[in-house]
C-alpha cells in the first residue's frame, strides 16, 4: 500500500470535520489574495487608462527633456515649422489634422468632502476632437471658438463641484461657462476641461503651447519622421507616438501602487501562513492516532507528508477563489487620485486580467504551501508506535 496515494476525499473529508479552524484559514488567505490582487487590478487600470488615451497613429511634440506637457513649451515658430511638415495628415478637405495645445493646472473643489484638487485644462484647436478618436458630447453643446467656454471630461463632472451645464468655473479672475460634458471612452481626457486655445493662451499669460499633436499619414516610417523634426536646430523637440507617451506617464504612480501593495500583501500573508500552520498543527495533533494507523498499514512518510501538505493547499485554493471573486466585484468601482508626473487629478478604475488572475492563485499557493509544509513534516516524521500509544 505504500505505493497508493491517500486520496484527495481524504483531504475534503477532514477539512468539512474542522469546519471553524478551516474557515478561518481560508478567510485569511481569501483576505489577502484580495489585497493582492486589487493592487495589481488597480495598476493595470491606470496602465489601461493612460496607455488607451493615446493612438498609435498620432504623434506628440513636446519641449526636448519635458517629462509632461506641463513642463513643456513649443514656441509659435516651432508650431509653425511642424504643421507643414509632410508627415501631418489632412482630412477631406484638405485641413491639417492637428492641435496645438495648452495645458495648464486649476484648483477645483470636490463633490465629496469640498476639498480643493488640481484638475488639467487644456486648450485645442477644433481638430483635437478628431484625433482623439471616442470623445462624444453626452451633455450639452461644443464651445464655441473665440469664447471663454468650455467643456468637461465626464470624470470632473462626476467629482468636482460647479460642473454642471451652464455653471460658472473662475479661472484667472475670470468666469468660464460649461456648455457641454464628453465621455472620453476610457481615457485620460475624461479628468480635464477643454476650451479653446487661443482664448486659454493669453489668459494664463503663456506664450507658448505646452505640445503639438498629429495624425501621421503614413507616407515616412516614424524614425525617419522622428530624426528629421529633432535634429532641426529650430525647433529644439522631442517627438514621440501619443500613445507610448501616455502610457510613460503611469509608470511612477503604478511603481508606486506596486511596491506599497506588494509590501501589504507579503505582511498579511505572513499572518495568512501562521493561521494556516496552526489548523494544520491542530490536524496533525487530532489526527496522531490515525496517522500511527496510516504508517502501520503500510502507507509511507512521503505520501503522509502530501496528503497533509495538499490539505493546506486546497485550503489555499478555495481562499484564492474567495479572494478573487471577491476583488473581480472591484471592476465596478471608480477611483481619483493625483498623478504624480502631472500634479493632476486622474480618475480611472480597476482592472482585471487572466494574467492578474494567474497570479493571484499563484500567490495562494504559495502561502498554503508555506504554511502547510511544517506541520506536514511533522506529521510525516511521526513513529508508528508513538503514534499508536497516543
Amino acid at each position: 500500500m505504500a505505493s497508493n496515494p491517500l486520496s484527495l476525499v481524504y483531504n475534503l473529508r477532514h477539512i468539512s470535520r474542522r469546519r471553524t479552524q478551516s474557515l478561518f484559514t481560508i478567510v485569511g488567505i481569501a483576505l489577502v489574495v484580495f489585497v493582492f490582487v486589487a493592487t495589481l487590478m488597480l495598476e493595470e487600470g491606470l496602465r489601461f487608462t493612460l496607455a488607451s488615451t493615446g493612438s498609435l497613429e498620432n504623434a506628440i511634440v513636446l519641449r526636448v527633456g519635458a517629462e509632461n506637457e506641463i513642463q513643456s513649451g513649443v514656441n509659435r515658430e516651432a508650431a509653425s515649422v511642424i504643421e507643414m511638415d509632410p508627415s501631418v495628415a489632412t482630412d477631406a478637405d484638405g485641413n491639417r489634422l492637428l492641435t496645438k495645445d495648452v495645458v495648464v493646472l486649476i484648483s477645483m473643489k470636490k463633490r465629496v468632502d469640498g476639498q480643493p484638487s488640481n484638475v488639467n485644462v487644456r486648450g485645442v484647436l477644433p481638430a483635437a476632437r478628431m484625433l482623439r478618436d471616442g470623445i462624444t458630447i453626452i451633455e450639452g453643446r461644443l464651445p464655441t471658438p473665440g469664447t471663454r467656454e468650455v467643456m468637461l471630461g465626464r470624470a470632473i463632472h462626476t467629482r468636482f463641484l460647479n460642473t454642471d451645464i451652464g455653471s460658472q468655473i473662475r479661472m484667472v479672475g475670470t468666469e468660464w461657462t460649461v456648455t457641454g460634458i464628453f465621455d472620453p471612452g476610457m481615457s485620460a481626457f475624461g479628468s480635464e476641461i477643454w476650451g479653446d486655445v487661443d482664448i486659454l493662451l493669453p489668459a494664463f499669460r503663456r506664450d507658448r503651447f505646452s505640445s503639438v499633436t498629429y495624425r501621421l499619414n503614413g507616407s515616412e516610417p516614424f524614425d525617419v519622421i522622428k530624426e528629421r523634426l529633432e535634429s532641426d536646430k529650430r525647433l529644439s523637440v522631442t517627438v514621440i507616438r501619443e500613445q507610448e507617451f501616455y502610457a510613460r506617464q503611469s509608470r511612477v504612480l503604478g511603481l508606486f501602487i506596486r511596491y506599497v501593495g506588494i509590501f501589504v500583501s507579503v505582511v498579511f500573508s505572513l499572518g495568512a501562513m501562521i493561521g494556516a500552520m496552526i489548523t494544520m498543527y491542530s490536524a496533525v495533533a487530532n489526527r496522531t492516532r490515525e496517522i500511527g494507523i496510516l504508517r502501520a498499514l503500510g502507507f509511507a512518510r512521503n505520501v503522509v507528508f502530501r496528503a497533509f501538505l495538499r490539505e493546506c493547499v486546497v485550503l489555499s485554493l478555495i481562499g484564492g477563489v474567495g479572494g478573487l471573486v471577491l476583488a473581480s466585484l472591484l471592476v465596478f468601482a471608480h477611483i481619483s487620485t493625483t498623478n504624480f508626473q502631472t500634479f493632476s487629478e486622474l480618475g480611472f478604475g480597476f482592472r482585471i486580467t487572466p494574467r492578474i488572475a494567474i497570479s493571484g492563485m499563484i500567490f495562494a499557493l504559495i502561502m498554503g504551501t508555506l504554511g502547510g509544509a511544517l506541520p506536514a513534516l511533522r506529521g510525516a516524521r511521526l513513529r508508528i508506535l508513538t503514534a499508536l500509544k497516543d
